[in-house]
């Protein structure tokens, strides 16, 4: 929640961190409802021998009084759920907040900068070990979870989380949190204050780097978040509303996975948790039962019209790594390779051992059609990795950039074919 909502402008300086926010389309309620014919009003039965009693109509004034009272208090609620329902669509707790509503301030990210190319990576583990307790999750990883505090301006400040990954001060957080930033100071869990410096950062991934002058941090372990399937147990910590709560522990479960996310024009393809995610937690861990960040937490699902809870989201580890890398490397994002190939979402069943997906259609001219993939091929591994649904084919490419030689194994008319793709730069179309 914003904490620099205050009533005076000489108030506002408390820190409050911006939030990136995804909201679905407005919708209006379609209920379906039954209704039965009442029956008639029968006059009051009585034996055949007697005399039948005419039936007089009772006096309906008090029906009528009731009905306009009625009417009358309909009109006030509905009245004021417009009314409040037209003013949520001018605020909401996690929308972006600035001194001057009127005049937002630059984005532009002018924190002292440490030089990228230095040799640093970000590794993610392949395997993991036994499943932990949610106690020893967090000795394990509380160490290396920061708090993030930049400064905006003369009297406001963002506040988020980040993650120590290597040894010698390397910090990931979301970029969002950083932005419009003129200087950063990071937090350890003992409360020790450092200068931290900006590296390198990409909005359209939310991503970014920081570096302190500090050697010996408790990095955290990255493990692979392709492993990851709906149901499994994921924790997240970070500093939910402020400073006070830094070092909070919440757990959920993986809700789906490759969820395309629309966030400010572009999408994201997220990890959906149920884990509870706010304000302050943007650019935190999402661990899974054995210890390992997974995710970053970037964005949760907000409503000025209704109440939503236990929608977060979180980039995966697998696309963290080569973003990251980028970033460490040549201070930027390089473009993603493309195959030129669409497929099949499922795979299907090819052998007693063998699986594959079908190739749908194959761009023109790209690097799949110049590498002899044909229409009605399936495709069993890529870069080394067995491919049984489409997910595993965009888990390869991720291994990739543009101008390498990606090795494929084709299934075509009961043969095994061998190909190799050099990889082009993504041109926007809808393919892999």
């Amino acid at each position: 929640m914003d904490e620099r909502k205050t009533t005076g402008r000489e108030e506002n300086t408390l820190p409050a961190e911006v939030v990136e926010t995804y909201r679905q389309p407005r919708w209006n309620e379609v209920v379906e409802t039954y209704a039965r014919p009442l029956p008639r009003r029968m006059a009051p039965q009585t034996p055949r021998e007697e005399t039948q009693r005419p039936y007089r109509r009772k006096g309906r004034k008090g029906l009528w009084i009731f009905l306009a009272c009625l009417m009358v208090i309909v009109a006030v609620a509905g009245g004021t759920w417009l009314w409040n329902r037209s003013q949520a669509d001018y605020w909401d707790p996690f929308d972006y907040y600035y001194d001057e509503p009127d005049s937002q301030p630059s984005r532009e990210i002018t924190i002292p900068t440490y030089p990228y190319g230095q040799g640093a990576a970000l590794t993610v583990e392949e395997g993991h070990g036994a499943p932990l307790t949610a106690q020893e999750v967090y000795r394990q990883v509380n160490p290396s979870v920061v708090t993030v505090m930049v400064q905006l301006g003369k009297e406001s400040a963002s506040m988020g989380t980040g993650v120590i990954f290597s040894e010698d001060g390397y910090i990931l957080t979301n970029y969002h949190v950083l932005e419009g930033g003129s200087d950063c100071t990071i937090y350890l869990e003992n409360d020790h204050g450092y200068a931290a410096c900006y590296v390198a950062g990409d909005a359209d991934s939310d991503l970014a780097v920081l570096k302190v002058d500090r050697t010996g941090l408790p990095a955290a372990r990255f493990g692979d978040s392709e492993k990851l399937t709906v149901g499994d147990k994921v924790y997240a910590i970070g500093n939910p509303l402020g400073y006070e709560l830094r070092g909070t522990l919440t757990d959920g479960i993986v809700s789906a996975i490759n969820r395309d996310v629309w966030v400010d024009g572009r999408t994201m393809t997220l990890i959906q948790t149920n884990a509870a995610l706010n304000s302050g937690n943007s650019g935190g861990p999402l661990i899974n039962e054995y210890g390992q960040v997974v995710g970053i937490n970037t964005i949760k699902m907000s409503s000025s019209y209704s109440n939503v809870e236990g929608l977060g989201f979180a980039i995966p580890a697998s696309t963290i790594r080569r973003l990251v890398n980028d970033l460490l490397t040549s201070g930027q994002v390089q473009p993603e390779p493309v195959l030129g190939v669409t497929v099949m979402s499922l795979g299907t069943q090819l052998g007693e051992e063998l699986w594959g997906v079908e190739v749908q259609s194959v761009t023109p001219g790209s690097a799949a059609e110049q590498a002899g993939v044909q229409v009605g091929d399936f495709v069993v591994a890529a870069g080394g990795i067995d491919v049984v649904a489409s997910r595993d084919l965009l888990r390869a490419r991720r291994q990739y950039h543009v101008g390498d030689e990606m090795p494929m194994t084709l299934w075509r008319d009961g043969t095994l074919v061998e190909v190799t793709l050099v990889l082009e730069q993504a041109d926007g179309e809808n393919t892999p």
